[in-house]
């Protein structure tokens, strides 16, 4: 059986406001600390350079989008090589005019781009208005080697499909990262928010359990009103609920 080497990873669960540049630099504190900490591969959650835009649909937040790579790659390049860790980055990539996905970017210990992967399973439910803004992936699932170990990346709604975790293992892939945004509509939370929690814990367990891998979902947390360019969305938004964990393989 091939000897697989180990090595820690960082989870990053954080509140995003409304100055994109502002998330930034917190998330590149938190990448800091997970070093510190002695994380060889940190992952940030979903999106995690704005608070969750997809709460309404708004030609001027594309705006937002950047191509990859581009200036945030760039910069995460630099705090990968300076700390010598692997990064996992989920951003809203331009990738032509009129054409834009939900991306998922690892960088290597050395700054270069690894592996890069687009959102495949795109929702379209209340105040999670995704297809309005990404199209559905086009690269298919893979695993890419890193400095450290062999990873997948995935993105929050591709976790609730055992195809996906099960075609991205096939690969070769140690560990599966899903940066996530989930979280709770207030109104409903009183009713269904333990069950929606347990069942997002459950699945994600259970592909680390069939597919003998270490499954990792990394959420924001805080309540947002996708609060972006000075607009907001009215009512009570969305409550992220944070939560994130690795699930090994033994089921713990």
């Amino acid at each position: 059986m091939e000897q697989r080497r180990k090595y820690n990873v960082g989870l990053v669960q954080m509140r995003m406001g409304s100055d994109p540049e502002a998330n930034f630099a917190s998330a590149v504190e938190h990448v800091r600390e997970a070093a510190r900490l002695g994380a060889n591969i940190v992952c940030l959650p979903e999106l995690f350079r704005t608070q969750y835009f997809c709460q309404r649909e708004d030609l001027r937040l594309f705006d937002l989008a950047e191509p990859i790579p581009g200036p945030s790659t760039a910069q995460l390049a630099e705090v990968a090589r300076e700390l010598g860790v692997g990064i996992i980055a989920s951003l809203f990539e331009r990738r032509a005019p009129g054409l834009y996905h939900n991306t998922a970017v690892t960088l290597n210990a050395d700054g270069a781009i690894a592996g890069v992967y687009r959102k495949m399973h795109i929702p379209d439910d209340p105040l999670y208005h995704e297809k309005y803004y990404f199209a559905p992936g086009d690269l298919g699932f893979k695993a890419v080697d890193t400095a450290f170990g062999r990873v997948g990346t995935l993105v929050c709604w591709d976790q609730w499909y055992p195809e996906a975790a099960r075609l991205t293992a096939l690969q070769g892939a140690e560990a599966l990262f899903y940066p996530t945004a989930i979280g709770w509509h207030p109104a409903e939370k009183d009713e269904f928010g333990a069950a929606q929690y347990e069942a997002w814990q459950t699945i994600q367990r259970s592909h680390a359990i069939a597919n003998g891998v270490y499954v990792a979902g990394v959420n924001r947390v805080g309540v947002e009103h996708g609060d972006v360019l000075g607009n907001r969305v009215e009512g009570q938004g969305l409550e992220f609920w944070g939560g994130s964990f690795l699930a090994d393989p033994s089921a713990a």
